[in-house]
């Protein structure tokens, strides 16, 4: 599995594995009813504790992102679309919160920023 634990990152590895799998199922790389690792293999993969693996996939599960099946492993749930739009609308809304306070700081008006994203959606047709 193609995951990525960075020491400089500020977050826990449990956290970083959960975001990296999530992004995975939410871009579609994970299709539902996909199998995921073993908790044990992945950790050893990552050369982390097996409790911080379980926890990545315990925190998957409770957001609704996986199935955990006894004896049988962890899946890729199957896509709620509601649950992946409101994951990507919380995306936006960080980086728009991010865009705003850097807008502010550089005495760029709301009419402004409006026009660079109408400008931006434009060359994305």
């Amino acid at each position: 599995m193609d995951i990525h634990i960075r020491n400089s990152d500020h977050r826990p590895i449990y956290e970083q594995i959960k975001d990296q799998l999530k992004e995975k199922i939410i871009s579609g790389v994970l299709s539902p009813g996909e199998k995921l690792p073993s908790i044990r293999l992945l950790a050893k993969e990552l050369r982390i504790s097996v409790i911080t693996t379980k926890r990545a996939y315990d925190e998957l599960e409770k957001e609704g992102f996986i199935t955990s099946v006894q004896g049988k492993g962890s899946f890729v749930a199957g896509k709620n679309k509601d649950l992946i739009r409101e994951e990507v609308l919380k995306k936006i809304e960080y980086h728009l919160q991010q865009s705003i306070s850097l807008a502010r700081s550089g005495g760029i008006s709301l009419e402004e920023l409006k026009e660079i994203l109408m400008i931006l959606e434009d060359n994305h047709v």
